[in-house]
């Protein structure tokens, strides 16, 4: 079956919550914070809660702290709580989460090669539209 295949077979009739084959993926791996995290991970080995917040730099605790549960809920990320004076948790990639690590290459290349084209046509419109960023009135 082919990609294109796939897609087709999503089709106009389905379900629009599952039209898109992906939108599962993207929900899981594409929050706001969930892909940062997991690269950090993923680059950087285990790490303890601070460790993480500083190295993401603008993440709250409350927010870093929701995304890790959640991502330990989905099986990304590994928690492991030492009962010492004082207690230590740290925070790893699974091997479920390193499982995306091609994905992340990809993206990574994509962005290397096409980023630079994206904001030329993000400055296209811009200059095209009156440079307002946003959509033309009709």
């Amino acid at each position: 079956m082919t990609d294109s295949t796939r897609w087709q077979e999503a089709g106009a009739d389905a379900d629009p919550e599952y039209a898109c084959p992906i939108a599962p993926v993207v929900d899981i791996v594409f929050s706001r914070w969930t892909t940062p995290i997991l690269w950090a991970l993923h680059e950087h080995g285990r790490q303890r809660f601070v460790e993480l917040e500083r190295r993401l730099g603008t993440i709250t605790p409350k927010v870093l702290t929701q995304r890790l549960r959640q991502l330990e809920r989905d099986g990304l990320v590994i928690r492991t709580y030492y009962p010492e004076v004082p207690p230590r948790v740290e925070y790893e990639i699974s091997e479920l989460g390193r499982s995306l690590a091609p994905l992340f290459a990809t993206l990574a290349e994509w962005s290397a090669k096409y980023l630079g084209t994206v904001e030329q046509a993000r400055m296209d419109y811009d200059a095209r539209e009156g440079g307002g960023g946003g959509r033309r009135r009709t």
